[in-house]
């Protein structure tokens, strides 16, 4: 268990680092990701975004599990 909190701990803070960079591949920004502007509102939920990462994660544990 530890292992893997390591492991998820030192992920976290590649991704933190690596952000600014995938945000300029567009990561976040993708057609179909939901952003609604009004006035005084703003909401934003990026479904196209966490489907992608989704597929990446498990695909890299499916590959790490063979």
């Amino acid at each position: 268990m530890a292992k893997w909190l390591i492991t998820l701990g030192l992920v976290l803070v590649a991704l933190g680092l690596l952000w600014p960079l995938l945000a300029r591949l567009g990561l976040g920004h993708l057609p179909g990701d939901i952003r609604i502007e009004r006035k005084g509102m703003f909401f934003y939920f990026p479904i196209t975004t966490s489907i992608l990462v989704s597929l990446v994660i498990s695909l890299i544990l499916w590959i790490f599990r063979r």
